[in-house]
């Protein structure tokens, strides 16, 4: 960075010639690239631009249209400004021409009272030059290395546009191409007051070329993308006005962003991982209510003073072979929930929760239908995930009740989390989607799984039959399951085994001797239906390929369970 003629003129080479600007004091903010001595009256021809010229003006002309001449000449180069050592050729003042087409070009005008040593100010002034830009040369090679580490350390959005934000000093937000907000720091500054109507503001912002400043606004701006297809920018709020040295940190960020998002195609989008940010921030207390209003409000979300209905979606199938095919299987199934919300013209956050489960917080007007909407909503994603009555369901779709805040949205989605969960393992029509009364008893049992008294009583029904599979290798909990999922048929019960009913009709004696129950009885019969339902409801938390859950302290994870006091994590 060069320093500005009124800069110059602080140095203590200057000070001692008494300098006084006489003319074009709205100039003195030119930036001095270079000292130039020279006592000739035609030497514009010799200057490039930002040349600060010292004379003790002993050829200048005494003609007044010379005079003007001169200066004009001075100008149109581009020169910074003219110092005049008074006492060789002017005594006391300099000439009004002069002074007068000073003025009228802007050209800063100096006189010096007191002679100094030209040499001695080239020198000084050369020198605050050199240690600029090496400053500045230093104050790249650090830009340039911090954005290195971050595109090596992969790292997230949030955390590049708060480095450019550190950097730049000043409020920085990424958006997408339709001006919302993907990620933003405010540098200090209230976050509602930066956000608020960012897409109206960030539209009327149309700086040329791929960075630009903004005159009207103050915006710095730059194009974020690769290979020729841009998808979004990032923007440096009120920018100072010497834009080059900022532009260099944006568009380093950019291009870490980029980087960063081609290196991580396989990952979910950033829009989704915003959405996912906050359903967290949500579930987790992570983020205030204001806060989720206001960066959902500036995602085009509108929550406050809306009905939230929250969704957890699971996508059925079997496992995946690998940890990738099970993120990209995700990443696919997420998009197309965003995909068929957009159809439905559906105001969503949308992102995943676990491992298989994908979260949606819809926000309905208040004329919008919610059985309406919830059922297109279903149908437009059975028909997207390619469901139907031959193929079969391809996801399970649960919904929370609505609620008329945002402060009780994550009751909202707990529930339907909930039911999610003891709905998984039933059956559903294409085009539907389950509530709390649609899962009853299972419901009931899932909700009661962490209940030490319902683990009780499962090990008080069934224990000792676990025991004994456990021990003998035998499969008679499945047997039993079988004969009470029938109806107590056992001729039908022994087809859906697939073994004779001799062989169904004595492993069915041995469950009654192990158990010692009479499977003729019907409250027995009940008792044990109810513990089958338990048991599949507690081993539904911890097995290998189990869903993770959210839970009632509202974490999300992998094999998570809903606990009684809100604790989550995996099981053993």
């Amino acid at each position: 960075m060069f320093p500005t003629v009124a800069q110059v003129l602080k140095l203590g080479a200057l000070r001692s010639g008494a300098p006084e600007v006489v003319a074009g004091a709205q100039g003195l903010q030119r930036p001095v690239r270079w000292v130039h001595i020279s006592e000739l009256a035609d030497i514009a021809g010799m200057l490039h631009g930002s040349e600060l010229v010292l004379t003790t003006g002993i050829a200048l002309p005494e003609d007044k249209e010379a005079l003007a001449r001169y200066i004009n000449e001075l100008s149109e180069v581009g020169a910074a400004g003219l110092v005049v050592e008074l006492g060789r050729r002017y005594a006391d003042e300099l000439p009004r021409p002069l002074i007068r087409a000073a003025d009228r070009r802007g050209l800063p005008l100096i006189a010096l009272r007191n002679e100094v040593r030209f040499v001695a100010v080239t020198e000084a002034v050369h020198a605050h030059v050199v240690n600029s830009q090496l400053t500045e040369l230093r104050a790249s090679e650090s830009v340039h290395q911090t954005f290195n580490e971050l595109s090596v350390e992969g790292a997230e959005p949030e955390e590049v546009v708060r480095e450019v934000a550190r950097i730049a000093q000043g409020p920085v937000v990424l958006e997408n191409l339709a001006h919302q907000v993907l990620a933003f720091d405010p540098a200090g500054q209230e976050p509602s007051v930066l956000l608020d109507g960012w897409e109206r503001r960030s539209r009327g912002v149309r700086p040329a070329g791929r960075t630009g400043r903004d005159p009207r606004s103050g915006w710095l701006v730059t194009a974020v993308g690769a290979r020729g297809q841009d998808w979004g920018r990032l923007v440096l709020v009120d920018a100072p006005s010497d834009a080059p040295r900022y532009s260099v940190v944006l568009e380093r960020g950019a291009a870490t962003l980029a980087l960063n998002r081609l290196l991580e195609r396989d990952r979910e989008s950033l829009e989704r991982q915003t959405h996912r940010t906050l359903l967290s921030g949500i579930l987790t207390h992570a983020l205030t209510v204001s806060d989720v209003a206001l960066r959902a409000r500036a995602l085009g979300v509108p929550l406050e003073g809306r009905r939230l209905v929250g969704v957890v979606l699971r996508r059925r199938g079997g496992p995946a072979s690998a940890a990738l095919e099970a993120q990209a299987r995700l990443r696919d199934f997420t998009e197309t929930v965003a995909v068929a919300a957009r159809d439905q013209r559906l105001s969503a956050l949308i992102g995943s929760l676990d491992d298989d489960g994908v979260g949606m917080l819809i926000s309905l007007g208040p004329h919008d239908g919610e059985h309406k909407a919830l059922e297109g909503f279903a149908a437009g994603l059975d028909a997207l995930c390619g469901s139907g009555e031959d193929k079969g369901p391809a996801f399970i779709m649960a919904a929370g009740s609505s609620v008329g805040s945002l402060r009780d949205a994550r009751r909202s989605l707990l529930e339907a989390a909930q039911v999610a969960d003891a709905a998984l393992h039933g059956g559903r029509k294409a085009g539907t989607y389950y509530r709390l009364p649609d899962v009853r008893l299972r419901g009931l049992l899932h909700l009661l799984r962490d209940d030490a008294r319902m683990q009780t009583y499962v090990e008080r029904e069934l224990g000792p039959l676990l025991t004994h599979d456990a021990e003998h290798g035998t499969d008679l909990v499945r047997i039993l399951a079988v004969y009470l999922d029938h109806g107590r048929n056992k001729s039908a019960a022994a087809d859906a085994a697939h073994l004779s009913r001799p062989s169904f009709y004595d492993r069915l004696h041995r469950v009654e001797r192990i158990l010692g129950v009479d499977l003729d009885q019907v409250e027995s019969c009940l008792s044990l239906h109810v513990a089958l339902l338990a048991l599949e409801a507690v081993r539904s938390v911890g097995s290998a390929g189990a869903t993770g859950t959210v839970g009632q302290g509202g974490a999300v994870g992998q094999g998570g369970a809903v606990g009684q006091a809100g604790a989550v994590g995996p099981t053993g």
